[in-house]
């Protein structure tokens, strides 16, 4: 468990009650929520493509400048007590903030279960190796890139 973290927060406390160490925690890397979405107008519905976002680093799944991505990334959407509703609506069903919101617990794959950040990756829920860098595909042809797992 690292450091600063009460023992099962996710299981003891609901996410407006976690320090921002637990609310980062929470976070598997699985990098589902830095790839390109697109929505549709007329349903809602929204797909994920499997273009990463330029900060993100392909390698690690990781922000490669986490504290500046919203004035670095127009359209970049931190998750937040704010608009938690809104924003759990399209993140993926294995999302632990979203598991957590909704009083289930974490999968066995979870780092804060597993005790290895790199498990996600292992269990082939992570984009690990499946994305694209957001600057090698031009913008007309992000369609071409949904994914079509179930996420």
């Amino acid at each position: 468990m690292p450091k600063g973290l009460r023992p099962q927060f996710w299981r003891r406390y609901p996410l407006d009650e976690l320090t921002r160490a637990e609310w980062e925690a929470l976070c598997d890397g699985c990098a589902k929520c830095c790839v390109v979405k697109l929505e549709d107008e007329d349903s809602g519905e929204v797909a994920y493509t499997n273009i990463a976002c330029r900060l993100l680093d392909l390698d690690s799944c990781r922000c490669g400048n986490y504290a500046l991505r919203r004035q670095l990334v127009a359209g970049c959407v931190a998750l937040g007590q704010e608009n938690l509703e809104e924003v759990l609506a399209w993140m993926p069903r294995s999302c632990a903030y979203r598991l957590v919101h909704e009083g289930r617990d974490l999968e066995p794959w979870h780092p804060l279960i597993s005790g290895d950040p790199e498990s996600v990756h292992r269990a082939g829920v992570s984009l690990k190796g499946r994305m694209v860098p957001e600057y090698s595909v031009d913008e007309d042809d992000w369609p071409d890139h949904v994914i079509e797992e179930d996420v």
